[in-house]
């Protein structure tokens, strides 16, 4: 932030990971961490938490440490990114992207594809 770049966390999706299942592809999803992208940012040792607006709703994310495969910018890709221990393989990091749809989601899976298809939208409110 301090350079003018908008911060984005790499996360490996697994069982302990609460993030809106629709944005995952290939057990990952890519996080703004921008300060106007989130609210109530709380960075830890064991986890990052804090809200967000996904299709205009607003959802609390949960990401524990061992999730986060790297920090960089968006305008330029550089950052750090983290190798996977073999102590996170033990949870579950190998789920497909349907077992975790179908375990977390509340919506049918129709729902949950055509979130996926649709591009976000920005509306102007006065």
């Amino acid at each position: 932030m301090d350079n003018n770049l908008t911060p984005h966390l790499l996360v490996s999706v697994d069982a302990k990971t609460r993030v809106p299942m629709a944005y995952v592809k290939d057990g990952e999803i890519v996080l703004n961490l921008s300060y106007s992208a989130t609210k109530d940012l709380h960075l830890d040792n064991e986890a990052v938490v804090f809200s967000a607006r996904f299709g205009g709703i607003s959802q609390n994310l949960y990401i524990p440490m061992h999730a986060v495969r790297g920090i960089f910018a968006r305008e330029n890709s550089q950052g750090m990114f983290f190798e996977i221990d073999a102590d996170s393989t033990d949870l579950e990091l190998n789920l497909s992207d349907e077992n975790i749809t179908e375990t977390t989601s509340d919506k049918p899976l129709e729902a949950s594809d055509k979130v996926k298809s649709k591009k976000p939208t920005l509306t102007i409110v006065k």
